[in-house]
């Protein structure tokens, strides 16, 4: 498999008067400004209008380059191929991530969910943005496991025929553990069904 994506085609966009504001007043703009804010309000339009004439001419006419070529033995384990490309994306994303969609609280733990009682389920309390975080951390380890061709050995050990009989026998099976292990990838995955739409920064 080879992937090349390229960056999103970008615009000319003044930030005269955003940049202005910002160092201004912060976050926190007034509504309404003094004679310098209006200047800079104008002075950007202006230079907004020139800039839309050379996005409209050339800009808004590119397109994000994307290659990609599969292989015939990318699909014979297409769930582990693609966990090699899901999972740095999902670390990236959590590492960088700028905002988080709602959470439904039948995804987190107790100590995670808003208050479903007063029907305010999806409230942006303190924990809004740990919803997503435990979220987006479930399916990271789903994903990682995934990449593991041997995560089933943490719950079997092995050892030689004690009669001297050729091979190995089974010395431990952990089969609660191992279901366990299982059912919480699972639920990963379906995590990343479930959240698909909300994977953006």
């Amino acid at each position: 498999m080879k992937v090349k994506i390229g960056n999103y085609p970008k615009r000319l966009v003044c930030n005269t008067h955003t940049n202005h504001m910002n160092s201004k007043y912060g976050m926190d703009w007034p509504e309404k400004g003094d004679q310098a804010d209006l200047y800079f309000e104008a002075t950007e339009d202006m230079i907004q209008s020139f800039y839309n004439i050379f996005n409209w001419l050339w800009f808004d006419r590119r397109k994000q380059k994307i290659v990609i070529k599969i292989e015939k033995h990318d699909t014979w384990s297409m769930d582990s191929t693609l966990s090699h490309i899901i999972l740095p994306l999902l670390k990236q994303l959590r590492d960088t991530k700028h905002g988080s969609p709602a959470v439904d609280n039948v995804d987190v733990p107790k100590r995670l969910k808003s208050d479903k009682a007063t029907g305010k389920e999806h409230l942006i309390d303190d924990l809004y943005h740990d919803r997503w975080e435990y979220v987006l951390n479930e399916m990271i380890w789903a994903f990682e496991q995934k990449c593991r061709d041997d995560w089933m050995e943490d719950y079997y050990d092995y050892g030689e025929n004690e009669d001297g009989v050729f091979g190995v026998r089974l010395t431990r099976a952990d089969e609660k553990g191992r279901n366990a292990h299982q059912k919480r990838m699972t639920n990963g995955f379906k995590l990343f069904g479930k959240y698909y739409e909300g994977l953006w920064d």
